[in-house]
């Protein structure tokens, strides 16, 4: 019986959490009822396996599920210490865990246990929290379900709530689930198909009443000046004002961003309940932990300049971050958890779109995504009513929760480089693709530039989603398009944090030889290309106020006089200076800038494999394919030098160790002495 109804559970699960409609991202839990055999006594047990802490129904596997044994916790009702001592009740659930591994009982494990039906669905669909917030939600429940549907007034989540709804469905034997005042929806059956069925049917059923008997214009009229710009101009916008939002999201803690423009938020931004509705905040626990207690909303019209909506956007982030902490302190006990930040992690501009953030790019898509699913709340609550969400005390009570704080300290230690933006050009292979795929490993969020776009996306799938990379063209010598990969950066996770320069070709010739097309090409690509990115980049680091990196992929070559090679060493000593000058210059605003100068990378390397390669083997008198030894030969340490050896110094200098170095360049050559920096 155990497989069949677990991997039923899972089905139903998946089944609900893929779509939308029925639970945002890592929301509500599910349960299933059955037996199994006590390896010890030989006999059948009543067991029930829950959705665990943290895990999301969507993509939930077995590993993600909670086995507890229903005897020792429907025990546990005889020794509840009451509602002062709630939260003993979860450290309690660990002593009736069956078996090992699975994952940690969530606060809501007592709902499932208690409730006496053999599948529950607890979920967080708009439709039924639009209802459970509204004003008269009450009533209205009674009117849209009758008696199959029951009210259930707030309550934190927990073991009084489960012993709250299993009375309900006890008094009420025709009820088929209920609605959770400010929080949700629960369902049961006796059958995995029929929960499932109940959960829709309830879902759905509200959905259907908001929109037949909801008010046209929930929201109220649209405001003049706030509506939505022409796309171009949005992402215009958007791109402008990301990076000195993020600095302000990032004041007490380090921020990835996630930009959108999805056009229900543009509706609500652009309609006159905007700001009224927006103060009162969300209302659904798993709302607010992720988009805090209410956003920063800009209040100034669409047509507003650029400088005028920076200057009102810096006024508007002190009164949030005072207006925090009167929060947190009209709130706060003795036992209260330190205040964790007091920035917004929800950005709304009229006309523009929504900037969420979140500790890497998935928390912050998904805090996007979270306070979308409030916008559609508020909608259908007040379509029908008056939106009403929980008060600030028992969000506060729920965000500094000693069990929010027990799980966050449970969080493994970052990477190093979580929550960094890098932006590495000529990423698509060789020393950049070493470099873009080390930083991802280390937690960064990596931009892939290169010349042809569909190599830049390529390597990018193979570091990750769009969480972790994506893939963007870059001809570095066109200002127009540095720009474009820059805007696209601060578009895609919100900002920039590190810059490797590192996009470059060669051509082997002698002084003779060389064209004047052959100089420009290289001094095009590298030098002026290498200051055009630094340029627009430093510009979004300023704005920022986070400090940065720059790194420059230079060369042995930067000051080796090496035969045949007047263009490419020229124009490489030009990015080596430019390390320098560039550290003096942007020092001052926590930027630093170092170089990197490798020797005889042929392994993997695209210029090597273009052409360059041969010429310098032709030069040296070697074959080929014996040129990385060559190199290798007359080095001090006769080691070949490979693309990863260079992503490696990339990430000491840019990681926490040499935080006060800038204007370095480290020598990646196996050691080349006429290279030697003097």
């Amino acid at each position: 019986m155990t497989s069949t109804t677990v991997q039923e559970l899972i089905t139903r699960s998946n089944r609900l959490g893929a779509d939308k409609k029925n639970t945002n991202y890592a929301g509500g839990n599910t349960s299933a009822k059955g037996t199994d055999r006590d390896p010890v006594t030989g006999e059948d047990v009543e067991l029930l396996w829950v959705k665990g802490s943290g895990g999301d129904l969507g993509t939930l596997l077995e590993s993600g599920l909670s086995t507890l044994r229903l005897d020792r916790m429907r025990a546990l009702v005889d020794v509840y210490p009451g509602l002062e001592r709630e939260d003993e009740m979860v450290a309690a659930f660990d002593y009736c865990l069956h078996g090992k591994g699975g994952a940690a009982p969530s606060i809501d494990t007592a709902m499932h246990g208690l409730v006496d039906a053999a599948h529950v669905d607890h979920l967080h669909p708009d439709s039924g929290i639009a209802i459970a917030t509204a004003a008269d939600g009450e009533a209205l429940t009674a009117k849209i379900f009758g008696a199959k549907v029951l009210w259930v007034p707030w309550r934190r989540p927990g073991f009084a709530l489960g012993l709250d709804i299993a009375a309900l469905k006890e008094a009420n034997p025709e009820a088929i689930g209920c609605i959770l005042g400010g929080h949700g929806i629960t369902a049961w059956a006796e059958t995995s198909e029929e929960c499932e069925a109940n959960s829709l049917w309830i879902i759905d059923t509200a959905a259907a009443y908001i929109e037949a008997h909801g008010a046209p214009e929930p929201f109220g009229a649209p405001v003049a000046g706030f509506e939505a710009l022409d796309e171009s101009a949005r992402l215009a916008r958007a791109a402008a004002l990301a990076p000195t939002i993020r600095g302000l999201a990032s004041r007490d803690n380090p921020m990835v961003g996630h930009f959108s423009d999805d056009e229900r938020v543009l509706e609500f931004l652009s309609r006159e309940k905007l700001a009224a509705l927006a103060s009162l905040g969300t209302s659904c626990p798993d709302h607010f932990l992720r988009t805090k207690i209410k956003p920063m909303v800009l209040d100034l019209p669409s047509t507003a300049t650029l400088e005028q909506q920076l200057e009102r956007l810096e006024e508007l982030h002190v009164q949030y971050r005072a207006d925090y902490q009167a929060y947190y302190d009209a709130h706060k006990d003795a036992a209260s958890p330190a205040m964790r930040g007091a920035d917004p992690l929800i950005v709304l501009v009229p006309g523009v779109g929504m900037f969420s953030y979140g500790t890497n790019k998935q928390t912050a898509r998904v805090a996007g995504e979270f306070y979308l699913n409030a916008i559609n709340v508020m909608r259908g609550a007040e379509a029908l009513s008056t939106y009403t969400p929980i008060s600030d005390a028992e969000k506060f009570r729920i965000e500094y929760w000693a069990l929010e704080e027990a799980k966050l300290a449970r969080m493994p230690k970052p990477k190093t480089h979580a929550g960094r933006i890098a932006l590495v050009t000529g990423a698509a292979s060789g020393i950049g693709k070493a470099i873009a795929t080390r930083l991802a490993a280390e937690g960064a969020c990596v931009v892939v530039a290169d010349l042809d776009l569909a190599k830049a996306q390529a390597a990018a799938a193979q570091l990750g989603t769009t969480d972790v990379a994506i893939g963007v063209a870059a001809n570095v010598a066109d200002a127009a398009a540095v720009q474009e990969a820059i805007d696209a950066t601060v578009l895609a996770f919100g900002g920039i944090d590190l810059v490797v320069n590192n996009a470059g070709l060669s051509l082997s010739k002698s002084l003779l030889e060389t064209t004047e097309a052959d100089w420009d090409l290289q001094h095009d690509v590298m030098a002026k290309g290498s200051f055009l990115i630094s340029k627009a980049a430093a510009k979004a680091l300023i704005d920022q106020r986070m400090g940065g990196d720059i790194i420059y992929i230079s060369s042995k070559n930067s000051v080796f006089a090496g035969p045949n090679n007047i263009a490419y060493s020229a124009t490489k000593a030009d990015q080596a200076h430019q390390v320098r000058l560039l550290a003096v210059e942007l020092g001052e605003h926590g930027v630093r800038v170092n170089g990197i100068n490798p020797d005889g990378v042929v392994r993997g390397s695209g210029i090597f494999a273009s052409g360059w390669g041969a010429n310098r083997a032709a030069t040296y008198g070697v074959e080929e394919q014996d040129l990385g030894q060559f190199y290798a030969n007359r080095t001090i340490l006769k080691r070949e030098v490979i693309p990863e050896n260079v992503a490696d110094a990339v990430y000491v200098l840019t990681g926490p160790e040499l935080t006060r170095t800038t204007g370095l360049h480290i020598p990646v050559d196996s050691g080349v002495a006429a290279a030697f920096l003097r």
